[in-house]
């Protein structure tokens, strides 16, 4: 009997549960949907060609690590913690950082954001968006775009990033603070 599930109807951690029996269409249809999410979380601060190494990483160690899943835990998160510490890796090996370092010392890395060709490009007040958020400390960036991007709640990023909610919280103020005070912001001169 086949473990195949249509996949378009289905969530994330059903699908991860076909691919552990075996599915190798479930496995195809969770890279379809986490692949563009997670390069887009890379492409904020490495170039394309290594945006796909790092991609290729993260599924790969997600392959490695699939016994490890908990599967009354949201799949999402647990894809992007693997992919956090594998951005922590590249910056390690790209700006040798010390092997020590961890989320909280990254953050006064201000980061080189990679311009996008997405359809973004095209609208001036988001383009206007992502060069701020490409300004911003490495460690908020990561943070405001899972928060904001991927819609990770606090709690969630903190779990993906091995921190606590509140050290998340505090990098969200301060890079969302940051936005504001950098964007020009519309007023009504009523």
């Amino acid at each position: 009997m086949s473990t195949e599930v249509s996949t378009n109807e289905v969530s994330n951690e059903v699908l991860m549960r076909a691919y552990l029996a075996g599915d190798t269409a479930a496995f195809s249809a969770l890279f379809q949907r986490l692949a563009p999410p997670i390069a887009g979380f890379f492409r904020r601060s490495f170039d394309s060609a290594t945006v796909d190494d790092l991609l290729q990483q993260t599924f790969l160690k997600a392959h490695r690590a699939r016994a490890t899943y908990q599967f009354d835990r949201p799949l999402k998160p647990w894809i992007f913690a693997i992919a956090g510490h594998v951005r922590i890796d590249e910056w390690r090996r790209k700006k040798r950082i010390p092997e020590d370092a961890d989320d909280e010392s990254l953050e006064g890395e201000p980061g080189s954001a990679v311009p996008q060709d997405a359809q973004l490009d095209g609208l001036r007040r988001e383009r206007g968006l992502q060069d701020a958020i490409g300004r911003l400390p490495d460690a908020q960036r990561e943070v405001l775009h899972l928060h904001y991007f991927e819609d990770l709640s606090f709690a969630e990023i903190a779990a993906a990033l091995g921190s606590t909610e509140g050290a998340i919280k505090l990098r969200a103020f301060r890079g969302y603070e940051r936005l504001r005070i950098s964007l020009p912001i519309a007023r009504d001169e009523s």
